[in-house]
């Protein structure tokens, strides 16, 4: 999630509804400046006994983070605390429970993509080392309850913490014990983003059955591939989900201002600390009528703020963000934005793409994405196959997009070579998540902790 630190030098207050529109308009890019940014997530552990390190405890996750500044990364600090790390390869931040995030920057291509995941892992198991710690790739805890997870003093958790109970029964789940991958890309116009948006959103329950990777909830099988996928269902319905608007006739930036504005604040970020205004509206912010800052009109940092606590399957800022990944190992992280890159960033893909998908309707969408963390590749899509069949048409116009893209390595490799992962995937015809299941039931003899060699980077 968004870590914020100051507040913009040049922070204008908001006077139209142009500047609602601004962040969406000033995100459209040529094709040539088309970047990749990748956000991956993973659960820290104490090796000794698989323990979740607090934030202050000696070796931590305090310590974890000034450690990393050993390799070029500066401290970021709320409240006297360091929450997150800056530097060249984009920012190292904090989930509430602890769960270590790298956003990435934004990249060129998949080589650049890949080998910023690889630095960035070696990073943190060579500190890992010194500290007695180790780093999980889940989307969900596969043994912890809530009371055994820690908090990270991060303002904007304390307050999403305390909403999070009124609005749904697994947000709090959410917040601590998941983890999850996710891809930030460009569009070149409104109506480039239009139809990127629902290629994201009609394809998003694939992406989450490749990926599914959190069958295990409290040490036992959850029922469920993707316990993660399904933990959003019921987290905060006014802020998540599959936004059927997006496939109506003239979708854009105003409509999805009209959506943002109805979605119900977290916070107000002055003077280094985070104002409580959960519930409230930012329609009565614009009008100057928020009760906890009466007669303040908001910025345009308060905008983009706000932007950042929706969490619908595909999210609209200043780029698309595919948000539908649990969380999963080294090939995995590469695997995710090579699938999104082969489908969304050449036109005939993207068109290919659209065909599969454009006949289906609000309600088929809707109760594929419903199945979907139960089923798995298993579940059926609209035309009554199963998303394992559409996964392997999926991945061939990934692959077609991708060997267009033509972005080459030293070695005169194209991209393709990152689908690999998700290939056997759809070959074997089961998502991670049975594999995990199936090790669980065999050579595992139920013992649940046996997670922790099978899948820590």
């Amino acid at each position: 999630m968004t870590t914020r630190t100051e507040t913009t030098r040049q922070d204008p207050l908001i006077e139209s509804r142009d500047d609602l529109l601004a962040p969406f308009r000033k995100g459209e890019k040529p094709e040539a400046d088309w970047r990749i940014g990748t956000e991956h997530e993973k659960f820290v552990y104490r090796r000794a006994d698989h323990r979740a390190p607090s934030y202050d405890e000696p070796g931590g996750i305090r310590d974890l983070l000034k450690a990393m500044t050993e390799f070029g990364w500066s401290p970021v600090e709320e409240g006297g605390n360091v929450i997150a790390l800056a530097g060249p390869d984009g920012n190292v931040s904090l989930e509430p429970a602890g769960q270590l995030e790298l956003s990435g920057a934004p990249l060129e291509n998949l080589h650049l993509t890949c080998q910023e995941a690889g630095r960035h892992l070696n990073q943190v198991k060579a500190v890992g080392d010194r500290l007695g710690l180790g780093f999980l790739g889940l989307g969900m805890w596969p043994d912890k309850s809530r009371a055994e997870l820690p908090t990270m003093p991060k303002g904007r958790y304390a307050i999403m913490l305390r909403h999070m109970p009124r609005v749904g029964t697994l947000g709090l789940d959410m917040m601590l014990r998941t983890c999850t991958i996710q891809v930030n890309l460009d569009y070149a116009s409104e109506a480039d983003m239009a139809q990127k948006f629902r290629v994201g959103l009609a394809l998003q329950p694939l992406a989450t059955a490749l990926f599914a990777n959190s069958p295990f909830t409290e040490g036992k099988p959850n029922g469920f591939q993707s316990f993660r996928s399904h933990i959003w269902s019921d987290t905060d319905p006014a802020r998540t989900g599959m936004l059927p608007f997006v496939f109506e006739d003239g979708f854009g930036y105003e409509r999805y201002v009209d959506y943002a504005l109805d979605v119900p604040m977290y916070f107000v970020y002055r003077d280094g600390a985070y104002i409580d205004a959960a519930g409230l509206s930012f329609r009565d912010f614009l009008k100057g009528e928020l009760s906890v800052l009466p007669g303040e009109k908001p910025k345009l940092s308060d905008w983009n703020d706000h932007l950042s606590t929706a969490f619908p399957e595909v999210r609209l800022k200043s780029f698309l963000e595919m948000r539908g990944a649990d969380g999963g190992r080294w090939n995995r992280i590469c695997a995710l934005p090579a699938l999104w890159v082969g489908l969304l960033y050449d036109q005939g893909a993207l068109d290919a793409a659209w065909d599969e998908v454009k006949h289906w309707s609000l309600e088929e969408r809707q109760q594929l994405r419903d199945a979907v963390p139960e089923r798995g590749l298993q579940a059926k899509t609209p035309s009554g196959e199963s998303l394992r069949d559409l996964g392997a048409r999926v991945l061939d116009i990934a692959e077609a997009g991708l060997k267009a893209r033509a972005r080459l390595n030293g070695a005169g490799d194209d991209e393709t070579g990152f689908l690999g992962p998700l290939r056997e995937i759809v070959k074997r015809g089961t998502s991670p998540a049975q594999l995990l299941l199936d090790h669980y039931h065999g050579a595992w003899g139920g013992d649940v902790s046996r997670v922790y060699e099978e899948m820590s980077f």
